[in-house]
């Protein structure tokens, strides 16, 4: 299993003399140093509070500045754009990566979307449709496509520019069917090794199975906090992330995992335990950890030591 970071940009102003862009892919330069599989970047909603820089263009700009991270999309909002939009971005975004980016896309979540104007009404449905464009124009292949949400006929064609591989943002069983059967896999949030093991994972390997797919990518995404005093820091981080607790889709993967909070999931403790906690998801069949080491409730110095320590294993 691969250990890759989320890279989250700071929100507000950036440090003195430095331009606030530089500052959010500076994460990314310092993981590509650190060693790390990929650097993974989310594309914030343009809410109060979040700094909603484009995650592609971004992930551009950190192309120009690391050597040989990957770097992801974690996620791209589907609802936002056009696939035939998305398609020409990412493609121009890998070529200028070299052939480094990977394209996470989801549907995020009702409030999200609905508050941009948009009918959050049978999101797999969507999801799958929006692949169904998306993938092939990737490939360069023309597209016609006349459905009930999506209508485009239209070609992509950009030369040198490499496919990136696309991962879905999938957690429920129709989602987690459209990833199966369209994508390289799933990149999963607020997953615990239970919800993975029992039924995240033999869905995925199902539909990729049904599809004639080779065997999907399974990146679990989760907070990771080093720490001596664990009770503590699980509180904070299920007060910090109360809201995603809230979300259905998060809800649902919670309950599966018989947790009681978003605390319960992360992955708190000293070196021995926090290792103990990664093989676990390795053994399960996790192709890929992310850790989001930079969480509101952590310092510095614990962001440091915890960023140092998942640099240093090899699993």
């Amino acid at each position: 299993m691969r250990i890759s970071v989320m890279s989250v940009p700071d929100p507000g102003p950036a440090p003195d003399g430095q331009n606030s862009l530089d500052a959010a892919i500076a994460p990314v330069v310092a993981a590509d140093r650190s060693g790390f599989h990929r650097a993974w970047m989310p594309q914030l909603p343009p809410m109060a509070g979040m700094a909603p820089w484009d995650v592609l263009t971004a992930l551009t700009i950190a192309a120009g500045r690391t050597s040989r991270i990957g770097l992801g999309t974690g996620v791209v909002v589907a609802y936002t754009q056009h696939p035939l939009a998305l398609a020409r971005q990412a493609l121009t975004a890998n070529a200028a990566a070299g052939g480094r980016l990977t394209l996470g896309i989801g549907v995020s979540h009702p409030f999200m979307v609905e508050a941009l104007g948009y009918s959050y009404e049978r999101p797999a449905a969507f999801l799958r449709e929006y692949l169904e464009v998306l993938v092939p124009a990737l490939a360069g292949e023309p597209v016609e496509h006349h459905g009930p949400r999506i209508t485009t006929t239209g070609q992509v064609t950009l030369q040198g520019a490499p496919a990136p591989p696309v991962v879905t943002a999938a957690l429920g069983p129709h989602m987690l069917d459209v990833a199966g059967e369209l994508t390289d896999g799933t990149i999963t949030s607020w997953a615990g090794p239970i919800a993975l093991e029992q039924f995240i994972i033999p869905r995925l390997n199902r539909a990729a199975a049904r599809a004639g797919r080779p065997t999907p990518q399974v990146i679990a995404g989760l907070p990771v906090v080093l720490t001596h005093d664990p009770e503590p820091a699980r509180a904070a981080l299920a007060a910090a992330f109360e809201i995603a607790g809230q979300a259905p889709a998060y809800r649902a993967v919670l309950d599966k995992e018989g947790a009681d909070g978003i605390g319960d999931v992360c992955l708190v403790g000293d070196e021995a335990t926090v290792e103990k906690q990664l093989r676990r998801f390795a053994d399960i069949g996790v192709t890929e950890f992310v850790a989001s080491p930079k969480v509101p409730s952590a310092d510095a110095a614990t962001v440091a030591t915890t960023t140092e320590f998942l640099a240093s294993l090899r699993l």
